[in-house]
């Protein structure tokens, strides 16, 4: 039997330092109901100086382990999904290497804006499947305050900071069921972060924060997620009502809700870490999908679904019997 992706451990870190929106008021003219109204966000947490996408990865990915039950050098394959590498080279996927101790393994970033963990759970899986690797480690790890213009209130109110972490392994068990990615560049200017090393744009009217068109970004979401859910039911011959659980990125809570429509679940069926974490971009989907496992609320035997849609516009979705 051809072997397929097992989730055998999971971890997340986020920063000590809490930001309400209480005290983004203060910096911004905005307040704690219009920002909960219009996101589902009442605080998220925020990287020290001296913290690191690397150093979050590790604390992630050493807890993932440990639950794993595994040695670091086990590991023959890290693919870390981040937006905010710590350099733009070595990949942040070899300095998570390095800080781990391993030796002899293949690392590298993916960089699919928040769509990142899904990308990279479906290059873990395809590897798995083809005999190529057989224990992975699969990271999200963002510092998105470092890229947001705090003095822009349709962009600061969102973004946090974190890291989730996942391993799988190859088994002959049903495991990753199938993922499904996609990218479409031509809404590139939706969405955007500028390099102020290299941008043809002026520094000085685009310092490399992020840049969104919320309206237009939001539309995009709510009609593209749901058509991937229909994708990725048909590829396996399921019905809605054989999902258990939706693991969404952490955006906006009316996409969420729409998405959970689509499928016809209720919210209590959703694993929503939006409230008190913000969007944390790739790591937004192992930092849920951790919390569901840890806190019981995800079985084993269980299905979910995992999704996300992130600047590109790139979108996916992994279905997984856990």
């Amino acid at each position: 039997m051809k072997a397929r992706a097992k989730i055998i451990g999971t971890g997340g870190y986020l920063p000590d330092t809490i930001r309400t929106n209480d005290e983004i008021s203060e910096m911004v003219d905005t307040s704690d109901n219009w920002i909960y109204e219009r996101t589902g966000i009442k605080s998220r947490r925020i990287a020290s100086a001296e913290e690191s996408a690397a150093s979050m990865a590790e604390i992630a990915a050493k807890e993932a382990i440990e639950v794993a039950g595994i040695d670091a050098g086990e590991i023959d394959l890290i693919v870390v999904a981040t937006g905010t590498p710590d350099r733009v080279y070595p990949s942040t996927a070899c300095m998570l290497q390095h800080r781990l101790d391993i030796r002899d393994c293949v690392s590298f970033d993916v960089q699919a804006a928040c769509s990142g963990s899904v990308f990279a759970l479906s290059i873990a899986d395809q590897y798995i499947r083809t005999g190529a690797a057989d224990k992975v480690l699969v990271v999200g790890a963002e510092i998105c305050s470092r890229i947001v213009d705090w003095s822009d209130r349709s962009t600061c109110i969102l973004f946090g900071d974190g890291a989730g972490a996942v391993i799988l392994e190859a088994t002959e068990e049903p495991g990753i069921l199938s993922t499904h990615i996609h990218s479409d560049g031509g809404y590139e200017e939706l969405l955007y972060c500028p390099n102020p090393q290299v941008a043809k744009e002026s520094v000085k009217d685009q310092p490399g924060f992020i840049q969104m068109r919320g309206n237009e970004v939001f539309k995009m979401a709510v009609n593209t997620l749901g058509r991937i859910v229909d994708e990725t039911l048909a590829a396996n011959g399921l019905e809605k009502t054989d999902v258990d659980w939706l693991v969404p990125h952490q955006a906006n809570t009316r996409i969420i809700a729409a998405t959970a429509k689509k499928l016809r679940l209720s919210m209590d069926q959703v694993i929503m870490t939006l409230e008190n974490q913000g969007n944390t971009s790739s790591a937004s989907v192992l930092l849920a999908l951790n919390e569901g496992i840890r806190d019981g609320r995800i079985q084993r035997g269980q299905i979910i679904l995992l999704e996300a849609f992130g600047a590109g516009f790139t979108w996916g979705s992994a279905l997984i019997k856990y």
